[in-house]
């Protein structure tokens, strides 16, 4: 990845595209599961989102490979979609961008706060 892909954002910009091409060959259970899975991962990325790819990746590859085999998404993933995205986001309680977001206020007030007061 060179410099300019890093600062426009180009290179996660193909790495999507091709994420959704290779989920438009899913079965539709799977596409289903695939869109539910972005959605629960998506309050984890950092800035960029850079951080998700290699996570997303794994994730249609499971997909894509139990589809192979001919698995249904409730025999992979079970009923709890939400969880198995929990679980590989970093566990329950897994930093959002919000959560570093208001600690990076917080911590930005209270120097603020202290300047005013010393």
């Amino acid at each position: 990845m060179n410099f300019w892909d890093t600062v426009t954002g180009s290179d996660i910009t193909r790495e999507w595209k091709a994420f959704e091409v290779r989920a438009e060959a899913l079965p539709d259970d799977h596409r289903a599961a695939w869109q539910q899975i972005k959605g629960h991962l998506l309050p984890h990325a950092d800035f960029t989102g850079r951080n998700l790819v290699p996570i997303l990746d794994a994730a249609l590859g499971l997909l894509e490979e139990t589809a192979a085999d001919g698995q249904s998404v409730h025999e992979v993933l079970g009923d709890d979609i939400g969880g198995f995205c929990t679980a590989l986001a970093g566990g329950e309680g897994a930093r959002t961008h919000r959560d570093r977001w208001r600690e990076q206020l917080n911590r930005n007030v209270a120097r603020k706060l202290s300047r005013l007061g010393g």
